[in-house]
């Protein structure tokens, strides 16, 4: 909690928490307003209220920290919490959770993201309130998921351990698997997709375009029905919605994608299920999976039932 006694001449409410809560935009600071965050003199005011000289201003933060002792819910890092020691730790995110916000104020200030729906990322600050002090940046993230995908997700607890990471990630040294359901099944049992993704002048929706950034995704068919396989996915890059653009392009859609003309299932199939990297600290070859939840293989179980009734 933040007590400002105001000076100068009249100025809206909103500016004010602008210019003095350094990196909130103007829109996060009326959100902070609106939510009973900001006081004048003790009461609530609107964002388009007019200090005078001496009003008092009082700026409640959220707190870092657990919320609840035990609790255990989607909010937990504990609860989807597979490995950590000093350098690092690794999580598997359930189907569903964004990684961070939309808005960019959480980049600036960390604590912004605990105003918004539950990501990795305020999981992280509550659990962790150590990673403000730690020297890392975006509160460890080395890497990201799609929202609707779940899996195997790192993030660093050092500023060492980071750059590590991340230029391990950036120099395609990390080897990753997925494990994706699809429509259909690929002709032959193993594929390599060689094709560059980007986003068409004009078009909202990345896709496969001859001027976009190179891209390689390799694939192996390991269970298949009449009607859909299940592969083993192995991305050589890694390129935002590489995988189910690059399904997409071959017409083999992932299951549950409805942003890439996937069929209809009660959730993407799309699954983070290894990845091979080498420690941060210890210097050696480090391996971590994270089987695919009780949905993945409930939807998959049921469209091998299908495929055995048709």
């Amino acid at each position: 909690m933040e007590n400002l006694k105001f000076e100068g001449v009249p100025q809206r409410l909103d500016v004010f928490v602008t210019e003095r809560e350094t990196g909130f935009s103007r829109e996060f600071a009326k959100k902070m307003i609106n939510e009973g965050r900001v006081l004048v003199n003790g009461r609530a005011r609107k964002p388009s209220f007019l200090l005078s000289p001496d009003d008092l201003v009082t700026i409640t933060l959220p707190e870092t920290g657990k919320s609840k002792a035990g609790k255990k819910d989607k909010e937990d890092l504990e609860a989807i919490l597979i490995y950590e020691d000093k350098d690092m730790l690794a999580i598997s995110k359930p189907a569903g959770l964004a990684v961070h916000p939309n808005d960019s104020n959480w980049m600036r200030r960390p604590q912004a993201c605990l105003m918004a729906e539950a990501t990795v990322v305020s999981m992280l600050l509550k659990a962790r309130p150590a990673l403000l002090k730690s020297g890392v940046e975006r509160l460890g993230l080395v890497h990201r998921l799609d929202r609707d995908t779940s899996g195997i997700m790192l993030a660093a607890k050092t500023k060492e351990a980071q750059t590590a990471l991340q230029r391990q990630f950036r120099e395609r040294e990390v080897a990753k698997t997925y494990l994706g359901v699809v429509s259909g099944v690929p002709a032959k049992k193993t594929g390599s997709i060689d094709a560059p993704i980007g986003r068409a002048s004009g078009f909202k929706k990345i896709k496969v375009w001859e001027y976009g950034r190179d891209a390689l995704t390799e694939f192996k068919v390991i269970e298949k029905t009449k009607r859909h396989a299940l592969l083993e996915i192995y991305p050589r890059t890694g390129r935002t919605n590489q995988i189910r653009i690059h399904l997409e392009f071959i017409k083999h859609p992932v299951v549950g994608d409805k942003l890439y003309g996937g069929e209809p299932a009660a959730r993407l199939l799309l699954h983070a299920y290894e990845l091979i990297f080498t420690h941060p600290s210890k210097d050696k070859k480090t391996s971590l999976s994270v089987t695919p939840p009780e949905e993945f293989t409930r939807e998959w179980a049921r469209l091998k039932q299908q495929g055995t009734e048709t």
